[in-house]
């Protein structure tokens, strides 16, 4: 069963306003906030198996981007001020070195500004619904070039890739190996992902 959100706003904010609304939050919130269709969105804090498939592919994608000079690999702090009005901070994101470059943040700590080339969301009870819906239509909309979507439940990897509009069926993957076209060298052993 899929849990719901945790919270929602009613009230609409602009990128701004809720970039202000979480500097004020206290330094005890250990929740997650992101800002989807001008509604501010809350997501408890993920359970183990998560945060374990994160690091985890946080640490291949990292040692193959930066030993290739592609890029940065940012984990799921990183919050993204996308071109549509939304917020949002992915489990993982590539980011290449020419987009990184043309839109480096001049202060440090603010939200990045920079449609990222690759985003993997990692499902759990209370995102699985919109990380499938509203978050891929978001990423689509947006232009980002690769989607993941990595069910722990089901030991699976779905590769999403942009098309004209809208993102292509996907490719699930359960054995063998994930590739990618965003890192068409990028190998990654279904099996070792998921062997917690």
């Amino acid at each position: 069963m899929i849990a719901n959100t945790a919270f929602r706003s009613d009230e609409r904010f602009t990128q701004k306003q809720f970039r202000r609304w979480v500097e004020q939050r206290p330094g005890a919130d250990i929740n997650r906030y992101e800002l989807i269709d001008g509604r501010i969105v809350m997501t408890p804090p993920a359970g183990w198996t998560h945060s374990s498939l994160a690091s985890t592919l946080v640490l291949l994608l990292n040692q193959h981007v930066r030993n290739r000079k592609l890029g940065r690999v940012f984990e799921s702090s990183a919050g993204y001020d996308l071109p549509s009005g939304d917020t949002v901070e992915p489990d993982l994101t590539y980011v290449s070195a020419e987009r990184f470059a043309a839109t480096t943040p001049s202060t440090p700590n603010q939200f990045l500004q920079v449609v990222p080339n690759l985003v993997v969301e990692i499902l759990s009870p209370s995102t699985a619904r919109r990380d499938r819906t509203e978050k891929k239509d978001i990423y689509a909309h947006n232009r980002v070039d690769e989607y993941w979507i990595v069910d722990p439940r089901r030991k699976s990897v779905t590769v999403f890739h942009l098309g004209d509009r809208d993102y292509d069926a996907g490719q699930q993957f359960t054995t063998s190996t994930i590739r990618s076209r965003v890192l068409p060298k990028l190998r990654i052993a279904v099996e070792k992902l998921f062997a917690l």
